[in-house]
């Protein structure tokens, strides 16, 4: 018996069904998503919109944001690391014994949590370049269990299990970090990737980064080239090999006898000089050689296109050289024509900018253009390639040009600022981007807004700070002639190691 078309079951729109499961399934797992990440945070530090940075105190060190205040109260006797700014992860260094080298290591959180505290040792892995700038490989960090090494990043998600004796940063070279297990060296990435197996003797970087390859000695003291993929470029059968090498061209010592061979193996250039220096960016081009402790250059037939006749000279631009000449600089080309005169205490080049600076022994320089006209004179204060421009200080003023060398307002360079410094009657103040005076002409120096909104100001002598509304948040009380970069972070000044990049407060 039918029941009647009202008792009929309705057909379900199945397409609805599964759009409102599939929409239920993604708001599900989106919170789950979220509460992992709160709760990772939480336990390890996560990415915040705040900056940290190391300050000292009382001869103690502690850790403060962006604002000056205190994260972690200055307590400790050696500086705390931050591997990164934008992190809270804090490393802790205590109970040190000098004696025997012995020391224990914590890792904190902004909250003042211990973490990772499954390891006996939680370190950064610091790293510096040939102008001792100090670094700390990016989201890696080495951690000791059981008395071995291994690696893990800032989550704490293990990359590498503790194995090695020891893990070091490849001097100079960012993702390339040197490890040792049983006497013999390995390389692996910030991965934890093994790059080279740990069979070798020593290890060392053939050139400035990751990709070039490394230099290897084998059980027997012999050097040879190996690739990032484990390819062999040189077999070990030299005596030594320099880093210099460009144009699948190497510099090798064999039988006491430096010469130039190729990726084959075989020779190019093999007399008229007592060591080579560089290979020419250009293909064929030839070398930069030393004879008689002077610098010149020669083609790979052994044509002397530059005698060595210069106490140091470096190719920057193809057949473009920056030579010294009795302690001055100047700028020569392939055939040895003087480009810039040798009246230079240094010139450096900004290949993103295509721009020579020529500084003199006052710190004057002369910025020129690559046909080596002089456009601009002045104070070099800085040359930011990232934004495109360069700042000089030319006379009482300061003025920004863009690599064209066409003059730009500060408003238009330093678009995050409130406030920008301006100069009245021989006294400094601020005006806001319109030019309306917000902090009145008092100062007798003064520096523009930094990127946490302080400027530095000095009066009678001393420094002291402003916020970015212009209100004093650091009566001037700190004599810093001997510094050489004055910065403010609330309260907090600076250190003298611009190095260590750390504040400090009396």
């Amino acid at each position: 018996m039918s029941r009647g078309r009202r008792y009929e079951e309705r057909k379900l729109n199945m397409k609805k069904v599964f759009a409102v499961i599939l929409a239920l399934i993604v708001i599900i797992m989106s919170i789950c998503i979220i509460k992992g990440i709160l709760s990772k945070e939480e336990k390890t530090g996560g990415i915040t919109s705040k900056t940290y940075f190391s300050a000292y105190k009382d001869n103690k060190w502690g850790v403060i944001d962006e604002k000056g205040e205190n994260v972690i109260d200055p307590s400790y006797e050696e500086m705390i690391i931050i591997p990164n700014s934008k992190i809270d992860i804090f490393l802790c260094t205590y109970d040190v014994n000098y004696d025997t080298g012995d020391y224990s290591t914590k890792a904190l959180n902004s909250k003042n949590e211990e973490i990772f505290t499954e390891y006996s040792k939680v370190e950064a892995i610091s790293n510096h370049d040939e102008t001792n700038t100090l670094w700390y490989e990016e989201q890696v960090l080495k951690v000791q269990k059981d008395g071995k090494w291994g690696l893990i990043n800032y989550e704490g998600k293990m990359l590498l299990n503790p194995q090695y004796d020891s893990i070091e940063a490849l001097q100079g070279i960012k993702n390339a970090l040197l490890v040792k297990k049983e006497g013999k060296c390995g390389i692996v990435n910030n991965e934890g990737k093994i790059i080279l197996d740990t069979i070798y003797t020593e290890i060392t970087n053939l050139g400035k980064d990751n990709s070039s390859g490394y230099i290897v000695k084998n059980d027997e003291g012999m050097y040879g080239i190996v690739g990032t993929s484990k390819n062999v470029i040189l077999e070990n059968k030299y005596e030594d090999i320099e880093k210099v090498y460009g144009n699948d061209l190497y510099v090798i010592t064999q039988e006491g006898k430096q010469k130039v061979i190729n990726k084959e193996g075989q020779d190019v250039l093999t007399q008229g000089f007592e060591q080579v220096t560089d290979i020419l960016k250009t293909k064929d081009a030839g070398v930069i050689y030393m004879s008689n402790g002077k610098y010149g250059v020669m083609t790979l037939n052994g044509e002397v296109k530059i005698e060595a006749q210069y106490e140091n000279l470096k190719e920057v631009k193809a057949n473009i050289f920056i030579a010294t000449k009795e302690n001055k600089q100047g700028i020569v080309d392939i055939d040895n024509q003087e480009k810039v005169p040798f009246q230079y205490q240094t010139i450096t080049y900004s290949e993103k900018g295509d721009i020579y600076i020529a500084e003199d022994e006052n710190y004057n320089s002369q910025v020129m253009n690559h046909q080596f006209e002089v456009k601009q004179t002045g104070i070099l204060i800085e040359i930011n390639t990232d934004s495109g421009y360069f700042e000089l200080r030319q006379g009482d003023e300061y003025k920004y040009y863009n690599f064209k060398f066409e003059e730009k307002n500060k408003q238009d360079i330093l678009t995050n600022h409130t406030l920008y410094l301006d100069k009245k009657d021989n006294h400094y103040g601020y005006v806001d981007k319109n030019g309306n005076v917000v902090v009145e002409y008092v100062y007798d120096d003064a520096t523009e807004q930094n990127e946490y909104g302080f400027s530095a100001v000095k009066k009678d002598g001393k420094w002291g700070a402003i916020n970015n509304k212009g209100e004093v948040v650091q009566e001037p009380m700190y004599v810093l002639d001997d510094y050489v970069f004055i910065d403010f972070i609330g309260k907090w000044h600076l250190g003298k190691d611009m190095n260590m990049n750390y504040y400090n407060q009396i």
